[in-house]
């Protein structure tokens, strides 16, 4: 197995829970009984109540996460009340607290979001745009929270790409040197990102993250998971929702497809822009060395923790066959 620094809440196990106790915990801390089902997640514990008026997302942090962490995405979501955005809501306890210290992690009850997860979804141009404007939108959001723990160091956030390198080995013999070029070109770039604009950001706008309208998948209904949140360069949050936007058979068009309607909503630098197709890579290396890494340190959730990787494979592919020059003059006329 690669010994790889992921960093201590990347490198735990999520917390376990029996179906009773989680039930007990949300009847004694929110009166909620109903039933319970357990939702994938890769680090924390995720359970879905469902109660006769309304249904819930009962969530156990991993105990390895740092409380003032849990509590900047909590704070985050607070902010983020009454802005029309499609998000969870904090749901308090009896007594009026966001969070519960438990035995087993932090406990926190939120509004469960109606939708289709997009990952089951095809892709089309038009999913990739509503994605852009709801990334732009969200960060809108999110300017000026601040939180003290806003800048803690987590290995997802594409600012910190330069840790990957001793977790390359996991990656795939056949991706090494695509890998290797990716990494090589963002520490290139890495010395402009201070002079960037910066704020808190989702962090982690991923197709399984997202929710889309049953009746129109082109319609984003609900932005799930904010417990990646760092503040960053904000293109950062932009490059990583439009790594997943990237056709492969059509990668420059694809590319300027999201960047033309997030900049319609969130206007973008021309520093930006230029260090945008260089960051949507580099996110797409960031998912398939970590996905790799961890897959091998817990093979009993390894097709949960892959489930992003043949996107990012073939995107960073595609990405590295469109002339370098074509991507940034077409970027330059934003």
């Amino acid at each position: 197995m690669t010994d790889a620094p992921l960093g201590e809440v990347l490198s735990s196990a999520p917390p376990t829970l029996s179906d009773d106790a989680a039930l007990q915990l949300a009847q004694r801390h929110f009166g909620l009984t109903g039933t319970l089902k357990r939702l994938t997640s890769e680090r924390d514990l995720n359970m879905r109540i469902s109660t006769p008026g309304q249904t819930y997302v009962l969530k156990l942090a991993n105990p390895a996460e740092a409380a003032e962490v849990t509590d900047f995405q909590t704070k985050a979501l607070l902010h983020l009340q009454g802005s029309n955005l499609p998000v969870p809501q904090v749901i308090r306890t009896t007594s009026g607290a966001t969070e519960v210290v438990t035995p087993h992690g932090i406990l926190r009850l939120l509004t469960y979001l109606e939708g289709t997860p997009q990952h089951l979804t095809a892709s089309t141009p038009a999913q990739a745009r509503a994605m852009a404007v709801m990334a732009a939108r969200l960060t809108k959001g999110l300017a000026g929270f601040a939180h003290p723990a806003a800048d803690y160091v987590l290995q997802w956030d594409i600012k910190q790409a330069s840790a990957l390198r001793p977790m390359l080995p996991a990656v795939p013999e056949d991706m090494q040197a695509l890998a290797q070029a990716a990494l090589a070109r963002f520490e290139a770039l890495a010395p402009a990102l201070p002079s960037l604009r910066w704020q808190v950001v989702h962090n982690d706008l991923n197709p399984h993250n997202v929710l889309v309208s049953p009746d129109d998948p082109d319609a984003i209904a609900g932005v799930l998971d904010f417990g990646d949140m760092v503040r960053t360069p904000l293109i950062c949050d932009a490059a990583i929702a439009a790594s997943y936007c990237v056709d492969p058979a059509r990668a420059l068009d694809s590319v300027l497809n999201f960047a033309r309607a997030y900049h319609a909503v969130l206007p973008l630098t021309p520093a930006e822009a230029r260090l945008f197709p260089d960051l949507v890579a580099t996110r797409m290396l960031t998912t398939l060395t970590i996905a790799s890494a961890r897959a091998k340190a817990y093979p009993d959730n390894a097709t949960y923790i892959l489930r992003n990787v043949a996107t990012a494979r073939a995107g960073l592919a595609a990405l590295a066959a469109v002339p370098r020059g074509d991507m940034l003059n077409a970027l330059e006329a934003l």
